[in-house]
């Protein structure tokens, strides 16, 4: 009766760790999926102004006018109505930028210093 038990506890270990590599594996390959998706959208450097409407952000190009949706808007905070060079992947067939870096054009931020004094 004791080797029954120990057998069924080692069995139920074993069970419960080859659950649990599976789960890490699949979270594994959605990190992957994800990276290879921005490996296969270019970075770019962007010139252009911040809209919000709610959660909503968008990101509108100086050079053509184009309008894009931001895939993670949360890195666009505080920069609304703001002048800002962005370095981003470009989606072009979604119309989406993923945003990785937000800089304050130094032009913009002058003005807004001149009309607060």
């Amino acid at each position: 009766m004791k080797k029954l038990m120990v057998g069924l506890m080692a069995l139920s270990f074993a069970i419960s760790l080859t659950a649990f590599a599976q789960d890490s594996s699949m979270s594994q390959d959605h990190n992957m999926s994800q990276t290879q998706a921005d490996a296969k959208a270019p970075l770019m450097t962007l010139k252009g102004t911040v809209k919000a409407d709610g959660d909503k952000y968008t990101f509108v190009n100086d050079k053509d006018g184009k309008s894009w949706d931001v895939k993670n808007p949360e890195e666009l905070k505080g920069h609304e109505g703001h002048h800002v060079q962005l370095s981003a992947h470009v989606y072009a067939d979604q119309n989406l930028i993923h945003v990785m870096s937000v800089k304050m054009i130094k032009g913009d931020a002058m003005k807004n210093d001149s009309m607060s004094k």
